[in-house]
């Protein structure tokens, strides 16, 4: 499948005969890509420009891939990251995650797995904008999720997701009061390899009970299910919706 023109990429890379191939290669497949040699220049033409997807090494000249997806997510936190880097280790793909990537690839790679893994992040994104514009916003608690432009309200304070976060909870209310397991988060909703480990998963389901939960040892909301996974709780949204239904012609 041919991507339209309008699927601009920007790629940041400092490597350039691997630059070169890869720019060849994505305007075969109908992408226009702008290449940048560093993040300082990543950074720059992605302030000036206007792209949906953003490939990205790590180890960058001037400002390092990770610094560089950061101050990404806060200029625009939906856009799409694919991190690919020569840096194998687990910790450096989490990290990757964590800070808002939605994939991460190792070098040396195969062409046609990094091709599928961009059409991949791309209609995922394309997916997810659907998701979020039929339910755009959810409330539980004292929460409000706003799913359109990743932010969210527990009280008065303001959060911001990431994607992977934000689709992680969109999950779990759509599955609520049914058990998901990490594997399923990893391949389903996030569409990632498990050999991310599974403990990724946790360590996101922690945050969100930071954010979200009034006592986040004793979780209301995102509760665990014993040698299966997770489940999204909200038994007290559906009591106090059948107690106005009841009481509704009062």
């Amino acid at each position: 499948m041919v991507a339209r023109m309008k699927d601009k990429i920007l790629l940041i890379e400092d490597e350039e005969n691997l630059a070169i191939g890869l720019k060849f290669n994505l305007k075969e497949e109908g992408y226009e890509t702008v290449w940048a040699r560093d993040g300082r220049e990543g950074l720059e033409a992605f302030r000036k420009g206007s792209f949906q997807l953003v490939i990205l090494d790590i180890m960058l000249p001037f400002v390092d891939g990770f610094s560089v997806a950061e101050q990404i997510r806060r200029m625009n936190p939906r856009m799409p990251i694919l991190i690919l880097s020569a840096r194998r280790e687990i910790e450096d793909k989490v990290k990757g995650l964590e800070i808002g990537a939605d994939d991460y690839m190792t070098k040396p790679f195969h062409l046609e797995e990094l091709l599928l893994r961009v059409r991949g992040i791309l209609k995922r994104q394309k997916w997810y904008q659907n998701a979020s514009c039929s339910v755009p916003e959810f409330s539980f608690g004292k929460n409000r999720i706003n799913f359109e432009n990743l932010t969210a309200f527990s009280g008065n304070k303001k959060i911001q997701l990431t994607a992977h976060e934000a689709m992680l909870m969109k999950y779990l209310i759509d599955q609520a009061g049914k058990a998901v397991s990490r594997k399923e988060i990893l391949e389903k909703v996030w569409h990632l390899n498990v050999d991310i480990e599974t403990r990724t998963v946790d360590n996101f389901i922690v945050r969100l009970r930071k954010y979200f939960e009034n006592d986040p040892e004793r979780p209301e909301f995102i509760k665990s299910v014993r040698s299966i996974g997770y489940m999204f709780d909200d038994r007290k949204r559906e009591e106090k919706n059948t107690y106005v239904k009841k009481g509704g012609g009062n």
